[in-house]
């Protein structure tokens, strides 16, 4: 399985925006504190096209304001398929050993049974 984890910090901007490809599609999942983003994005060139998977924390500071931590990780194509069975594997067996069959729903979701939905853009973070 080849993913590269990548945090942004530790490229200076010309390296890190050449290595980011031009975006397609963007799903954002909220989450509590954190907001996953799932990007569909093409290589230079259009000639093919990969995952990013961000997910972007908000982490509060001792003066009172905010700031973002943001974790990304580059999924191409060839391995779509042993990364999705190795998720799945890996949810059933929480699912069947840690939390009898069912995951525990966040206290924001568990009293109007849907999940409040929310347009976000990753820039805006």
């Amino acid at each position: 399985m080849t993913f590269i984890i990548m945090y942004r910090d530790d490229y200076d901007n010309a390296k890190f925006d050449s290595f980011d490809g031009e975006e397609i599609y963007s799903k954002p999942v909220r989450a509590g504190k954190r907001t996953y983003f799932f990007d569909v994005k093409a290589t230079r060139g259009s000639k093919d096209y990969f995952l990013t998977i961000t997910e972007s924390k908000r982490r509060n500071n001792p003066d009172g304001t905010f700031s973002f931590s943001k974790h990304k990780i580059f999924l191409y194509k060839e391995d779509f398929e042993k990364f999705s069975e190795g998720l799945s594997e890996i949810i059933e067996y929480i699912k069947d050993n840690c939390f009898n069959g069912e995951i525990p729903k966040r206290a924001e979701e568990a009293g109007n049974g849907e999940a409040k939905k929310t347009d976000i853009e990753f820039e805006d973070l």
